[in-house]
């Protein structure tokens, strides 16, 4: 289910059980990135071939088992909830068969998959190895997990996950990643990326607010967005701010021209980057310390 004036920005979640949220490349309009989300019953077994394409499935609560033909893991402190510790993630390359199985009397995880003509070893990335990133600053100080990062052992796809406070700003100053550019050294200054944003807010009534434009402003959208609505991002800025009361989670797949989040900042907020006094407190939300071992 789509809405939009202009272009099909925002996916809102499905109830129940089995895939309830979906981005495909060729409904999006856009070459690479895929993403589900999935609930699954303790027992319940997800089976599938990743084919051409490389996956990253990332554990939002529960836990899981899985067997595949680059090897097998399990995860035995898996959260609650996104708010109550860092995701484990699991990253396929292509021609991988799985079998993931649910242990937990409920599992939620989200997937992202992109196509992928190079050969990288599995990887099994517990929460303690994710490293915390606090960015920004004041009321803009926001904790980015690394789940997929650039230089992880991958050709494409990236995943982070991003706890913004009640009340602040996140994606801020906003940035884009739609015109590849480098420099004479052939180093990456911005990448050609799209990128989805998945939501969860701590309570059921919060939202988030995103915008996405562009510099001329033939892209000008603004969306409220709930737990399990997806934000799809094909170019252009795209700043997120948090209901005052409610703190927002996103996962963010990102995937394109390079496995990198090289952007550019909005120009006309360029200057925010000094002006910040200090941190927020709150940050950062979440530990790996917080994960339960079952």
């Amino acid at each position: 289910m789509h809405k939009s004036k202009k272009y099909p920005l925002v996916s809102e979640g499905i109830k129940g059980f089995g895939v309830y949220q979906q981005v495909l490349a060729k409904d999006a309009g856009w070459q690479f990135l895929n993403m589900e989300a999935r609930l699954m019953r303790k027992g319940e077994e997800w089976k599938g071939e990743t084919g051409d394409n490389e996956y990253a499935i990332i554990l939002l609560s529960g836990n899981y088992s899985v067997v595949t033909d680059k090897g097998s893991w399990q995860t035995t402190n898996g959260r609650k909830d996104v708010f109550s510790g860092i995701a484990h993630t699991l990253y396929l390359p292509r021609h991988s068969t799985f079998t993931l199985t649910a242990t937990s009397e409920v599992l939620d995880i989200s997937y992202g998959w992109v196509a992928s003509d190079m050969d990288f070893p599995a990887r099994f990335k517990t929460p303690e190895e994710a490293v915390i990133e606090i960015r920004g600053g004041d009321n803009a100080t926001r904790q980015i997990n690394s789940l997929v990062e650039p230089g992880f052992g991958c050709q494409r796809i990236i995943a982070v996950e991003v706890y913004t406070p009640s009340g602040n700003w996140s994606s801020f100053p906003a940035h884009k990643h739609d015109d590849r550019k480098v420099d004479a050294e052939g180093n990456v200054l911005e990448a050609n990326l799209v990128e989805t944003y998945f939501y969860k807010i701590d309570k059921p009534e919060g939202f988030a607010i995103q915008q996405v434009y562009n510099d001329d402003r033939s892209l000008d959208e603004i969306m409220k967005v709930k737990t399990n609505d997806v934000v799809l991002v094909p170019k252009g800025y795209h700043p997120v701010v948090a209901e005052h009361g409610y703190n927002c989670y996103y996962l963010n797949f990102l995937a394109g021209s390079d496995q990198s989040l090289a952007n550019t900042p909005d120009p006309d907020q360029a200057w925010i980057f000094n002006s910040w006094k200090g941190k927020d407190p709150r940050i950062p939300l979440v530990t790996a310390a917080m994960n339960v071992p079952s």
